[in-house]
């Protein structure tokens, strides 16, 4: 049982913490069991809305791959100050500042050390910090953002360990500042309009949920000094050092919204299997006999191709997510709801929704169905949002609706409950591969308030006023 525990505790980042502070406990069989974290929640930050901002004076930590995409949208929004631009490399923080151009933005930028971000975070004059670094900064920067007062918007994953999970829910209920992950494809076009659907009772109870992250990214995490190249071979080091489902949110995220996860219902445990490593090790073998700055990599033993997660809920619905980046697998998000009266499926695309029946839908009455219940804020923004791009317009309606409800007073899509219990996946998916897929439970973030939190709705009650502006 402390060989199990000290390996679970390691994993997950919890190395000398109780038990009972983490909320788990090892058998001698090596299966976890959740406990009910003893602390009480400070304030609960689902539906929470901060006081309006006429306003939002942003910051950006981070201008490699996606922080860039977020800067720009700013550009095209009103009530939009943006502040401050941080990156570690001089090169790339400049670089974002002459994208801007000579518009009504004049930013400060902050950049050749390791620790600038701080100057950003300690600003009076920000409101708002984007944090698109490397996973292992999301949480301690995000953290240090709330302690001084800002809200944050983090990419994703939010957290790596169990720890940092717990540490972005008690600072932003402490601080009352909004701790939202950027879980873009909540936002996408087909997602939207299945959680509508699924809003309106098109689809009956649901029953099950299937998601993924399946993108051929192996040339690009072996890049090196390329437009595409990780700073430090960050990412390819994440993938040489831990094994499991590194990337749930993309397909775990519209299902726990679809699914009211932390509001009505709750992820109560899970499995998670990994296969070998096919591709990776070869890779790197293959590079290091022609380049030196590969040899480090060339024995490490590398996370299995194919991770698949299986999730039930409180409510006894399953959710299985899966997660390939090495292998020349075709491009999904698989996406599928289940119902008891209807069912839908983004992948392959075009996506496919069925009343019941026995086979999908014509693509007409897809159409029509898609007219019908277009979300409000498709209607809103959604030509817009294609036109900007960014993902196909994900990013872009993110971005806009964030701004908006902050501008607005409204509550965020996307609390630090779910910023916490979708990232935790990770971790928790690498104890079970580590413990040959045995069961583990998966902590309640929410201190119980699950059972009272209300639904995501994506409305744009009291919102929507949040115009259009040239860059």
């Amino acid at each position: 049982m402390k060989n199990n525990r000290r390996d679970f505790l390691k994993l997950t980042g919890l190395t000398g913490m109780s038990l009972i502070g983490s909320g788990f406990i090892s058998n001698a069989a090596g299966l976890s069991h959740g406990l009910p974290d003893p602390g009480i929640q400070h304030f609960n930050m689902s539906g929470y809305a901060a006081p309006r901002l006429d306003t939002v004076r942003v910051g950006f930590i981070g201008l490699g791959k996606r922080g860039p995409t977020h800067l720009k949208n700013m550009t095209k929004l009103e009530g939009v100050e943006i502040k401050a631009l941080c990156d570690i490399r001089p090169e790339y923080a400049n670089r974002a500042k002459e994208s801007i151009g000579d518009s009504r933005h004049t930013p400060t930028v902050y950049s050749g050390n390791k620790d600038e971000w701080k100057k950003l975070c300690d600003r009076k004059d920000i409101d708002l910090i984007f944090i698109a670094t490397p996973w292992d900064m999301h949480t301690p920067m995000a953290v240090y953002a709330m302690e001084q007062g800002k809200h944050v918007c983090i990419e994703v994953p939010a957290a790596v360990t169990i720890e940092q999970c717990w540490q972005l829910v008690d600072t932003s209920e402490r601080t009352r500042k909004h701790c939202m992950m950027m879980e873009n494809c909540c936002y996408d076009f087909f997602e939207l309009l299945t959680l509508n659907l699924a809003r309106q009772g098109f689809f009956g109870e649901i029953i099950h949920g299937e998601g993924a992250y399946i993108h051929n990214l192996l040339g690009e995490n072996f890049a090196k000094n390329t437009k595409n190249a990780y700073w430090e071979m960050w990412r390819l080091k994440e993938n040489a050092r831990r094994n499991g489902n590194l990337y749930p949110t993309h397909g775990l995220g519209p299902v726990c919204q679809i699914m009211n996860i932390n509001r009505g219902d709750r992820m109560i445990s899970m499995v998670s299997k990994s296969s070998i490593d096919f591709m990776m090790g070869a890779k790197a073998k293959e590079l290091a006999a022609k380049d030196d700055f590969f040899k480090p990599f060339a024995n490490a033993n590398f996370r299995g191709n194919m991770n698949t997660t299986s999730i039930r809920t409180h409510k006894g619905r399953t959710i299985k997510i899966q997660h390939d980046v090495t292998s020349p697998n075709v491009y999904s998000r698989i996406h599928k709801i289940v119902g008891t009266k209807g069912t839908a499926l983004k992948y392959p695309e075009p996506g496919r929704i069925s009343n019941g029946g026995e086979g999908w839908l014509a693509e007409e009455d897809i159409k029509s169905l898609g007219e019908k219940y277009q979300p409000a804020i498709v209607k809103k923004v959604g030509e817009l949002a294609k036109e900007v791009g960014g993902h196909g317009g994900m990013d872009f309606l993110m971005d806009w609706r964030t701004i908006d409800c902050l501008r607005n007073g409204l509550p965020l899509d996307e609390d630090v409950y779910d910023a916490a219990s979708w990232s935790c996946i990770s971790p928790l998916s690498e104890w079970s591969v580590a413990h040959n897929s045995n069961p583990i439970d998966i902590p309640d973030f929410t201190r119980g308030a699950w059972k009272t939190n209300k639904p995501v709705d994506i409305t744009l009650n009291g919102g929507g006023n949040t115009k259009a502006v040239s860059g």
